[in-house]
């Protein structure tokens, strides 16, 4: 529905990637040209035409917010020392961790070039405060590495901040660009939240039931790196006393080659099943946000993602 505004996204990608240092161009081309799922620049489009906006500030918006995650996967990869990214080996891994860290840097700021040409002080404010937010999250994760007494709220803290942050503000930006009215605007910022939020919870749960050619990533990278998320925290919870302490032995040392077991304890304890269900919570939530937008095809595309977000293997 949406191939050719995406289309026109690629393009503007490609010609705002565009640098007189040649390294800048080779990295960046690199990671954009992975590909990946565009889930946020399809949701800044979804949105802005489910309310009747057609202008082209969609398009340059919509690259904004694919470049602002582009610039976070590759500190991220840097920072958690990943090899892998969509079934590729990592910028940090092919050029290096400084080049990686210092383009990351560039496409933030080629975004808030790109922002400022839009001439909304609006728009600069949602993405100010997202970016910022983000930061936060990334921060706050770091400090949460290798800590498995870590408690639900404090981990779902981690993922609102760092990855539904970003979904939430692209729907944002589809109903700012729209001019809609503000429960409108926060519906559809909730809608963001939500989805972001279910997406992830999904991402967790597949580090440790998906596949390495599946994912495009390395299984078991959040178990390497330290990582308390869901299906850990409800293990340690349900497990017997021999299942929690190497849960949490696991976590402290990031002992990814005790992998097998973690993995039997999380589908034993139904730690996996309890993690899609809260998948499936949030992204009912997503649904029930979106009873203010008006029916149309582009508003049946977002419900679809709903369903997409929850029902995937990578």
């Amino acid at each position: 529905m949406i191939a050719p505004d995406m289309a026109e996204v690629d393009a503007l990608i490609r010609k705002r990637l565009s640098s007189e240092v040649a390294l800048i161009n080779q990295i960046g081309h690199y990671i954009v040209s992975a590909g990946g799922k565009r889930i946020r620049p399809m949701l800044v489009l979804l949105v802005a035409n489910a309310l009747g906006f057609r202008g082209p500030e969609r398009h340059e918006l919509a690259a904004v917010v694919e470049f602002i995650h582009t610039a976070t996967l590759l500190h991220d990869d840097v920072v958690d020392e990943s090899e892998l990214r969509r079934g590729r080996e990592t910028a940090n891994a092919l050029f290096g961790n400084a080049p990686s860290v210092l383009v990351g840097d560039f496409l933030y700021s080629r975004a808030f070039q790109m922002m400022v040409s839009v001439n909304r002080m609006r728009v600069l404010q949602i993405l100010a405060d997202a970016t910022n937010v983000i930061a936060e999250g990334e921060v706050l994760q770091l400090m949460n590495m290798h800590d498995p007494d870590i408690d639900v709220p404090a981990y779902l803290k981690v993922i609102r901040y760092k990855t539904a942050k970003l979904f939430e503000a692209s729907a944002r930006l589809g109903a700012v660009l729209a001019d809609a009215p503000a429960a409108v605007e926060e519906a559809c910022a909730d809608y963001g939240r939500s989805l972001g939020t279910a997406f992830q919870l999904i991402d967790d749960a597949l580090d440790y039931e998906g596949s390495t050619a599946t994912l495009g990533k390395n299984v078991g990278d959040d178990l390497r790196e330290g990582k308390p998320t869901l299906p850990l925290l409800i293990a340690i919870e349900r497990g017997t006393p021999e299942q929690r302490e190497l849960v949490r032995k696991a976590i402290e040392h990031g002992e990814v080659e005790r992998l097998p077991e973690i993995i039997r304890i999380v589908t034993e304890t139904g730690a996996l099943e309890a993690t899609r269900e809260a998948a499936r919570a949030e992204a009912q939530r997503a649904r029930s946000a979106l009873d203010l937008i008006p029916p149309s095809p582009f508003r049946e595309a977002l419900l679809e993602l709903c369903v997409r977000s929850v029902d995937r293997s990578s």
